[in-house]
């Protein structure tokens, strides 16, 4: 028993001398922040253009009678920016 309680103080006496670090930003963080933020605008702007290109496709197969390749286009951006959207979440969620 006297054991138990040596090895209990021992460690109290390790983790009290731990102090609460205080997290800081790595350098150049400012950069690379700034470059995702860029990035996240690049993949929004580009799956507006990907729809956007796809419906006027699609009136334009559908004007002209040609075969309906277009739904397939939209069904594709319309994932991938359900795959870019989650995947910023998540990316949000695992560093905070």
């Amino acid at each position: 028993m006297s054991m138990l309680l040596a090895v209990h103080d021992a460690y109290g006496a390790v983790l009290a001398q731990v102090g609460n670090p205080t997290p800081e930003a790595p350098p150049a963080s400012d950069k690379l922040l700034k470059l995702v933020r860029y990035f996240t605008w690049f993949v929004l702007l580009s799956g507006v253009l990907g729809i956007t290109y796809a419906g006027g496709r699609f009136a334009w197969e559908k004007w002209t009678g040609g075969g309906l390749e277009s739904p397939k286009m939209v069904a594709g951006a319309m994932i991938g920016g359900i795959i870019a959207t989650s995947a910023g979440t998540i990316m949000n969620a695992v560093i905070a």
